[in-house]
């Protein structure tokens, strides 16, 4: 198999596999361990997680503590938006996760103008602890995820964010001139539920195992959002071992989608509307 390709996250200059994982759900299943390593050892190396993800960072940092160390990328989130709910979250996060600093952390959803009014504040926000968290060394970088539009481009004008997290798929095409804005402000772009989210994922399958030969496929979808050249790495979630080889086999291997063969996809969602 062919190994997977790697980005630029934007101005952080770190290279990471363009398939990465979102570590929210694999603790659900037993497979979960099994998952994770799967995943680094087929070249994932850029993990994302949660510091209230149930059970993530507490996976994860088994895993760590497994192979003596991290060598891999792992990004985590505050859902505080205070200076002292985010460093406390900062702090508590490596302390599971058993490293000494990670490479990325970032304010979890902040969506509505009072969330980014609150987290912005120079005195008491939670980008401020972030700030001092990066002074420590505890942080190399620090991004946000949304799923507002507006504030989304807030982010990325505000020069204050190495990266976003965003949502876009073929079920959910809007934010991509924001991709657009974040690669000419160097941005990186992190890009959740590249699939549609589990639900689908799940509906999909079912399609597929009964029978239907469309378009509409868990390869096709990750391929669309690969081949937008401004996304850094895509992050599906994963709870089993055979989920994370189906997605590595893709990612190694595609071709990316023209512009009729996108638009024709997006037309697809409809099915599952």
């Amino acid at each position: 198999m062919p190994g997977l390709h790697s980005r630029r996250l934007g101005r952080t200059g770190l290279m990471v596999a363009e398939l990465g994982l979102g570590a929210m759900d694999t603790p659900e299943s037993p497979e979960g361990p099994a998952t994770l390593t799967t995943a680094l050892a087929l070249g994932i190396d850029f993990v994302d997680t949660a510091r209230e993800y149930a059970g993530s960072e507490f996976l994860i940092g088994q895993v760590v503590r497994t192979r003596g160390g991290a060598d891999f990328h792992i990004a985590s989130k505050t859902f505080s938006h205070t200076l002292d709910g985010s460093q406390r979250d900062v702090d508590r996060s490596l302390s599971i996760l058993g490293v000494d600093s990670v490479a990325l952390y970032q304010l979890h959803d902040i969506s509505t103008p009072e969330a980014w009014d609150r987290a912005m504040r120079e005195d008491d926000g939670a980008l401020a602890g972030l700030r001092i968290a990066q002074y420590r060394g505890l942080v190399r970088y620090i991004g946000m995820s949304s799923h507002s539009l507006d504030v989304l481009r807030l982010a990325i004008e505000s020069g204050q964010f190495d990266t976003v997290m965003l949502e876009y798929s073929a079920f959910f095409p809007q934010t991509a001139p924001l991709i657009e804005l974040a690669a000419a402000h160097d941005v990186g772009v992190i890009v959740m539920r590249p699939l549609g989210g589990s639900g689908r994922t799940s509906e999909l399958r079912g399609r597929i195992a009964a029978g239907y030969a469309g378009l509409l496929t868990p390869a096709n979808l990750l391929r669309y959002v690969l081949s937008h050249p401004g996304v850094s790495v895509a992050i599906p979630g994963a709870r089993h071992p055979s989920r994370i080889i189906e997605n590595v086999a893709t990612a190694a291997d595609y071709a990316p989608l023209d512009a009729d063969e996108r638009r024709a996809l997006e037309a697809a969602t409809a099915e599952l509307a």
